[in-house]
């Protein structure tokens, strides 16, 4: 009898891990799922690096199949360039990829990929996403010039070499939201919500709390 109760016990005690282990996986699915919805509808803006309305920093650097690419500094033509900073270990920098190459296979800008790592990694997800003739820059420099200390991260560069827009990046719409910054005159959501008197300035806030 007592063998009986023993097993039905850890009978039971088997389904309720099973069932508490089916309810976690469809919690943790669910946070993903709102992750995605709850998104921001534009990119993101730190207060690091060179602001909005100031000049990019004006740099040649060699790309990974040979060629100088410009960071910043007038072009003389008519494009912006959107620079992405990515890495081969961030997961949603592989997500963006496939959006920068319909991007830059547009007539609206120009797409630099910027990297910083093992060249053969790079290369790798080149091949892999298709970036073949995209400019891709592996360099650390470019990064410390902009202050750029999490990924994946996006800047909008004029053709004047004034940067139009930056922030943090994760879907189609922060990267187009970026793109758009020039037309619209809002570097970033922030700017865009406080424009609209969604958000107080700091300094008023202030005021009111004293």
């Amino acid at each position: 009898m007592s063998t009986e109760i023993l097993l039905y016990s850890n009978l039971l005690l088997w389904v309720v891990v099973l069932v508490l282990g089916a309810v976690v996986f469809g919690m943790v699915r669910q946070i993903g799922v709102l992750h995605e919805r709850v998104a921001p509808m534009g990119a993101l803006a730190n207060d690091r690096g060179p602001e909005v309305g100031e000049m990019a920093p004006d740099m040649k650097i060699a790309s990974l199949d040979g060629g100088l690419v410009q960071i910043g500094g007038a072009t003389g033509g008519k494009k912006s360039r959107l620079l992405l900073f990515v890495s081969p270990s961030c997961p949603i920098c592989k997500k963006l990829l496939p959006i920068a190459r319909s991007f830059a296979a547009g007539e609206r800008l120009d797409v630099v990929i910027v990297g910083d790592g093992d060249v053969a990694e790079q290369r790798a997800m080149i091949a892999k996403y298709e970036l073949q003739g995209i400019p891709y820059v592996n360099s650390p420099q470019v990064g410390m010039a902009f202050q750029v200390g999490k990924l994946p991260y996006a800047i909008l560069v004029d053709e004047d070499g004034v940067i139009r827009a930056k922030g943090l990046v994760n879907s189609r719409e922060h990267l187009e939201s970026l793109a758009i910054a020039k037309e619209t005159g809002y570097g970033s959501i922030q700017a865009y919500l406080k424009a609209r008197g969604y958000v107080k300035d700091e300094a008023a806030t202030s005021k009111e709390a004293a």
